[in-house]
């Protein structure tokens, strides 16, 4: 097995080509090479979460994209948040979300608490 560190984005490249025969043809875990599959996607994890890190969405997209998918109305949200005005405050930026509003959201709708509290 002949692995190397991926340092810079032409090694990021060469492992991408070939991590990507395992994904077609996934080898049995325990074996040389399900062992090596293994350990060029930690590899290629941690390339990517160094040089491509992913940011938390913004609480307000996060409720959005959530509405989005389930089709729900601004007055979906008034169980989780409170009074109609309260959720277009929200929606639009001129209010903050509480301590309380998160919970009910997390609970009533499963958005992720940590995409809820932002940065």
């Amino acid at each position: 097995m002949n692995i190397r560190p991926i340092r810079t984005h032409a090694d990021y490249e060469a492992s991408l080509q070939e991590a990507s025969y395992f994904f077609d043809h996934e080898p049995a875990p325990g074996t040389e090479d399900g062992d090596k599959f293994e350990i060029l996607i930690t590899l290629i994890e941690s390339y990517e979460a160094k040089h491509y890190p992913i940011e938390a969405p913004d609480p307000v997209e996060a409720i959005k994209f959530r509405m989005e998918q389930s089709g729900l109305t601004a007055k979906d949200l008034v169980p989780s948040i409170g009074q109609q005005n309260r959720v277009y405050e929200v929606l639009s930026g001129k209010r903050e979300l509480t301590l309380p509003m998160i919970r009910r959201l997390h609970r009533n709708l499963g958005i992720p608490v940590e995409s809820l509290v932002g940065a």
